[in-house]
C-alpha cells in the first residue's frame, strides 16, 4: 500500500463507521458500552449489528395491528430485520418514491382506497416495472389471466400492465372489491397475494375473516408484515437512519399527452417525429411493447412526451 493511498482509505473508513454510528444511533437509546464497530488486535474492523425498535402501535389503512399479541409481534420483527437490514434497496425505493408516489397516491385517493396501499406497491415491486418468475408484470405485479379483468390491455403490441396509473386504477378495482368481500382493508391486502379465492376459502374453511387469526400459507403469512415494516421503515426514513437530501429523491417526469385515435405503424419514426430517441418513447411509455401501435376504429391511446429538454 502506498504511502499516498493511506489517508483516502482512513477517510473512508472513517465515514462508514460514522454512517454507521448515525443508523443505529437513529433507533436505539445511547449507551457508552454500546458501539457500532470494534477494532480488533490484528487491525481488523468487527461490526455489531442491532435489532431496529419496535414502534409502540401500528396500523394499516387505519385498521389496528395488534401488536400486544406475541405471536404477531415476532412477525412484524422479522420482516422489520428483512427489510430494515436491505439498506440498498430502501435507498432506491426512497429515491424512487419521490418520483411516483406523487402518481400513486392521487390515483389510490381518486378510487377511495386508503393511502396505505402505496406500500403494497412496493413490497409488490420496490417501484418497479419488473417481471417475476410466475410472470407477474409491472408495479402492482399483475398476471397475464387476471390484468383483462380488472380493465387492462394485453396483446403483442400492447400491455397496460407496465402502465403506472392504468395498473393503479385494475388495482384499486381489485382493493374494493376484496374489502367488500372480507369487510377489512388487511383481508383485501393478504388476498392480493394469495387470491380472493385462496383467501376465501380459508376464511371459510377457518371460519374467521380476521387476517391476524388465520394460518395460511407462509408467503402470505408474511405478506402483510412485510407491509408493515416498509411502511414503518419509509414513513420514517430519518429517523430510522436513510438520509436522503431534497435533491436526492427523483423528480417526477415532466410531461405532455398525445391522443392517439389511428395507428403508429413505426414507433421510431413517431419519436424521430417528435424530436426524441425511441429509447425515451419506450422510458416514458413502457406499456408499448412492439415497434407499432395498432389503433382499433373508435379506440384511443395516450401516449407521454416529455416536457422541455429530455437527453
Amino acid at each position: 500500500m502506498t504511502t499516498r493511498l493511506k489517508p483516502i482509505l482512513y477517510f473512508a473508513a472513517g465515514l462508514l463507521i460514522a454512517s454507521a454510528a448515525f443508523a443505529v444511533s437513529s433507533f436505539r437509546k445511547d449507551n457508552p458500552a454500546e458501539s457500532t464497530v470494534e477494532v480488533k488486535d490484528n487491525g481488523n474492523l468487527q461490526y455489531k449489528w442491532y435489532v431496529p425498535a419496535m414502534p409502540q402501535s401500528a396500523s394499516f389503512a387505519g385498521e389496528k395491528v395488534p401488536l400486544d399479541r406475541q405471536d404477531v409481534r415476532e412477525q412484524y420483527e422479522r420482516e422489520l430485520l428483512n427489510n430494515y437490514y436491505n439498506q440498498n434497496s430502501t435507498l432506491y425505493i426512497l429515491k424512487l418514491s419521490t418520483r411516483y408516489f406523487p402518481l400513486i397516491e392521487e390515483r389510490l385517493k381518486l378510487n377511495g382506497v386508503p393511502d396505505d396501499f402505496k406500500y403494497l406497491c412496493i413490497a409488490e415491486s420496490a417501484l418497479q416495472n419488473q417481471i417475476s418468475r410466475a410472470g407477474a408484470v409491472g408495479f402492482w405485479q399483475f398476471m397475464k389471466d387476471t390484468a383483462p379483468r380488472y380493465g387492462l390491455e394485453i396483446n403483442d403490441d400492447v400491455d397496460e400492465r407496465y402502465n403506472v396509473l392504468k395498473a393503479t386504477d385494475a388495482a384499486c378495482q381489485y382493493f374494493k372489491e376484496a374489502h367488500a368481500k372480507f369487510g377489512t382493508w388487511t383481508g383485501a391486502a393478504a388476498s392480493y397475494n394469495c387470491g380472493l379465492g385462496g383467501y376465501n376459502n380459508q376464511v371459510t374453511y377457518q371460519r374467521t375473516s380476521f387476517y391476524y387469526d388465520l394460518l395460511l400459507p407462509d408467503e402470505t403469512m408474511r405478506y402483510v408484515f412485510r407491509i408493515l415494516a416498509l411502511k414503518y421503515i419509509i414513513s420514517e426514513a430519518s429517523r430510522m437512519g436513510f438520509i436522503l437530501t431534497p435533491n436526492e429523491g427523483y423528480r417526477p417526469y415532466r410531461v405532455k399527452t398525445e391522443t392517439i385515435s389511428t395507428p403508429i405503424p413505426d414507433l421510431a419514426q413517431y419519436a424521430i417525429d417528435h424530436r426524441i430517441t425511441y429509447r425515451t418513447l419506450k422510458t416514458f411509455n413502457p406499456w408499448l411493447r412492439g415497434h407499432s401501435l395498432p389503433v382499433r376504429p373508435g379506440k384511443t391511446y395516450t401516449i407521454l412526451l416529455p416536457e422541455g429538454n429530455w437527453p
